[in-house]
């Protein structure tokens, strides 16, 4: 590969890697919850709470990265506490860019886990209960194995649209080499530069392999769950 890519489309692969990673890992078990409370919950307002979950499917990339900007940046709500309380900056920096790329992914894995979800028998779970199970051994030996095909096919989709977030990462993160700058903003950087069109064609050759790979795996890896679990 370093044979092939200059040192900075290197770098803008492995932080594209770093941030869909990093966007994945931490909003996953918030999705596995708000999926369970979408599926499983009954309270008012519940329609709304799913409308606005699955709003960023809906709202214009740039769009969420501006409330980000507004809602973390350093002069923001929030964005001024995390700085005043534990130093910590989101605006141009990698975390900010994992955050940007979790907010655009999550509909995604929430929709995969609330449809694995909806499709778990309930029967299961009320004979588990009437053997004395608990809240939480049910869904631990019960609801989750059977959930987890959507689970894994969620964060893998959700991690190869990750990979390719262009408009709420540069509006909130803009485009630093090196901290912020994703492939999909060295795909953009590239096509601005003049003489630039090799680099494109190689890094738009990387992002479609990338996307496909993703999506084949995601594929992969819910049929052999459910293979495993049907046996």
């Amino acid at each position: 590969m370093t044979e092939l890519l200059t040192p900075e489309e290197i770098d803008a692969l492995l932080l594209s890697l770093e941030v869909a990673t990093r966007s994945v890992f931490f909003s996953l078990p918030l999705a596995v919850l708000v999926a369970w409370v979408l599926t499983r919950a009954r309270f008012p307002g519940r329609t709304v709470f799913d409308a606005f979950v699955h709003l960023p499917l809906v709202l214009p990339p740039v769009a969420v990265g501006y409330v980000l900007l507004v809602l973390f940046g350093t002069r923001g709500p929030i964005g001024a506490w995390l700085y005043e309380k534990f130093g910590l900056q989101l605006t141009f920096s990698t975390a900010g860019a994992a955050l940007a790329t979790a907010v655009m992914t999550f509909p995604l894995m929430v929709r995969a886990i609330r449809i694995a979800l909806e499709n778990v028998d309930r029967g299961l779970e009320a004979a588990a209960r009437t053997l004395g199970a608990g809240p939480l051994d049910r869904f631990a030996t019960i609801t989750l194995p059977l959930m987890l095909p959507g689970i894994v096919a969620g964060a893998v989709t959700a991690f190869s649209a990750a990979l390719g977030e262009f408009g709420a990462v540069i509006t909130f993160v803009s485009n630093i080499p090196g901290e912020t700058r994703t492939l999909p903003l060295a795909l953009y950087t590239a096509i601005q530069s003049p003489g630039g069109d090799a680099v494109a064609a190689r890094l738009a050759v990387i992002s479609f392999v990338l996307g496909l790979t993703g999506l084949l795996l995601a594929e992969g890896f819910a049929r052999r769950v459910r293979w495993k679990l049907g046996r």
